[in-house]
């Protein structure tokens, strides 16, 4: 590596974080500014609030801002040296521009490692406690309002629940079928089951056990209440407002086969948000290479012109990964193709500047 790409990638690093810093900062002051009032009424000191909620907040906007933050730092970096003719300068000793874009993409690299193993591992544990302090001290209590629940509980074991209480943990008219196929061979049914904690069980009610054999039913058995192991548990129904945001990546994994085996509806969202970890920090590169394309070349109106067209690209992106999640939920689009469609297309936009944009 030669001294001049030791340069731009500290020059580009140190724009990077900078921006970052500045940016979240900024917003984190005007989150705290719409969000005092809670934390007035909850008497939370400043430092409660900030080491409980923004210590893990800050982080998770500067991942979310990322697209931004990059577009700004390699823009403001690539100008200035545009604008002080450094550029010319490199270009003029036989560097070509394909030269040129490899520190860059040393330094997007980089900020691509570090960006999947937060996104990976360490942001989601802290999504986790701002998921918590904001359950406790901004958002209302929550309320499981599912009716006549099904889950797939074992390969053919089905439960069932007409309502269930998340407060105290009880399940109303329950139900656990036992289904081969299309027929079903046995059908317990209680009154109610109630969660444990100490023992980590369900506790029955009187139940009645049917058997079947065909159309005709065989047998028919009273059990009296008991305590039982099943492979459901309160979490099951607890929120899933940002759950897959709180969860690392083994653990988004697991959540994911088990809702394959349980036949889930919502399986999409989170394989989405599973292949998005895979494919953001390929964007990054994209975007900073797009950034070096746009602002490479002098501009009389100064860099501010470009920064906001880079402040344009970097929300267009945003909205389509927005849409492309949106979409692979519904079903509409095969997870895995949304989370790299919004990489593709700015792929294509960033050949057909390379192509057009004179450097």
């Amino acid at each position: 590596m030669k001294i001049l790409d030791k340069y731009i990638i500290g020059k580009f690093l140190t724009a990077f974080f900078f921006t970052v810093v500045m940016l979240v900062s900024v917003i984190c002051v005007i989150d705290y500014t719409e969000k005092n009032d809670d934390f007035i009424h909850h008497n939370l000191t400043f430092w409660h609030v900030f080491t409980h909620y923004y210590v893990y907040l800050f982080p998770y906007f500067a991942n979310l801002l990322a697209p931004i933050t990059i577009f700004i730092a390699v823009v403001f970096v690539t100008a200035r040296l545009a604008a002080r003719t450094e550029l010319v300068a490199m270009l003029a000793s036989g560097m070509s521009f394909e030269r040129l874009l490899l520190p860059y993409t040393v330094g997007a690299g980089i900020i691509a490692i570090f960006t999947f193993g937060l996104i990976s591992w360490v942001i989601p544990k802290g999504t986790k406690e701002i998921v918590h302090f904001e359950s406790l001290h901004v958002e209302e209590p929550w309320k499981f309002e599912g009716r006549n629940v099904h889950i797939k509980i074992g390969p053919r074991s089905y439960a069932y629940l007409e309502s269930y209480d998340n407060v105290h943990n009880i399940g109303f008219r329950f139900a656990l079928e036992t289904i081969d196929s299309t027929v079903l061979r046995r059908r317990l049914t209680a009154d109610a089951i109630t969660w444990d904690s100490v023992k980590h069980d369900w506790h029955m009610t009187p139940q009645i056990v049917r058997t079947f054999r065909g159309q005709t039913e065989e047998m028919l058995q009273t059990i009296p209440a008991r305590d039982t192991t099943l492979n459901l548990y309160p979490k099951d129904f607890a929120s899933t407002y940002r759950l897959a945001e709180t969860l690392t990546s083994p653990q988004l994994n697991d959540l994911i086969q088990t809702k394959i085996l349980r036949g889930a509806n919502d399986t999409a969202q989170y394989l989405s948000v599973k292949y998005e970890r895979y494919a953001y920090p390929f964007d990054i590169i994209i975007l900073t290479l797009i950034g070096v394309v746009l602002s490479a070349r002098k501009s009389r109106g100064g860099v501010g012109g470009q920064i906001a067209l880079g402040f344009v690209l970097a929300f267009i992106f945003i909205i389509f990964v927005m849409l492309s999640r949106n979409l692979a939920s519904v079903g509409s689009l095969p997870p895995m193709l949304a989370a790299w469609v919004p990489g593709m297309v700015f792929t294509v936009i960033g050949l057909g500047l390379y192509r057009v944009v004179p450097k």
